[in-house]
């Protein structure tokens, strides 16, 4: 991937790389269930092997898009909350954005890894940490939702390590990987149920053949 850093809407954050922009319904976490604006960044440097964007992985893949065309479509649709996901949204300077954003009064909802430093500000931040690229502690400990994708071979409680680091008012939930969601789910099922500060997600938006 070529480097994020010599690209100039790194340090003002006035342009962004939109790998998709959408008005859906989110399908996953602890807002399952609202109508949201999503707004994916291009440019991701975790990639899970199972993730379910990886069109969105290459920075120069997308378009720049300046902020008042970012928010022009969202101000003409009803939403009033939006989504910022990606790739990996924390690669890019997202302060121009949320400030843009919370000028028209929406609710900002990120989705992370965590593995960046944390700019912008938001109504909700979910983390969803990751084995191999695990989430940086200063980020952590604004999380709203730790949300911990499992696959069908791994144990639930390897995200347990992750909870000292969080608020305790901080949403847990363990998510089933979707390719592996028949021998995940009821690992997950039995986890929550013996450790019941645990909640389980569902990608519904996947059932309901949404975005």
């Amino acid at each position: 991937m070529p480097d994020a850093h010599t690209h100039d809407f790194r340090p003002v954050g006035t342009a962004l790389p939109v790998a998709e922009s959408f008005y859906t319904i989110q399908g996953e976490g602890a807002n399952t269930g609202k109508a949201a604006w999503f707004i994916r960044l291009g440019g991701c440097d975790v990639r899970c092997p199972w993730c379910d964007s990886k069109s969105s992985w290459n920075i120069e893949a997308h378009p720049l898009m300046t902020i008042p065309e970012i928010i022009a479509p969202i101000a003409a649709s009803p939403a009033r909350n939006v989504v910022v996901t990606g790739g990996e949204p924390l690669m890019h300077d997202l302060s121009p954005l949320c400030a843009a954003l919370k000028d028209q009064g929406y609710n900002i909802f990120l989705e992370t890894s965590g593995t960046h430093p944390l700019s912008g500000c938001f109504d909700w931040i979910c983390i969803s940490p990751k084995k191999h690229f695990p989430p940086l502690k200063e980020v952590l400990a604004k999380a709203d939702e730790l949300k911990a994708v499992v696959n069908g071979a791994d144990s639930p409680g390897w995200a347990e390590q992750y909870c000292r680091y969080v608020s305790s008012d901080c949403a847990l939930l363990l998510q089933p990987e979707w390719n592996s969601r028949e021998t995940a789910l009821p690992v997950i099922i039995e986890y929550v149920k013996a450790h019941p500060r645990w909640r389980v997600s569902l990608q519904t938006h996947k059932y309901m053949n949404i975005p």
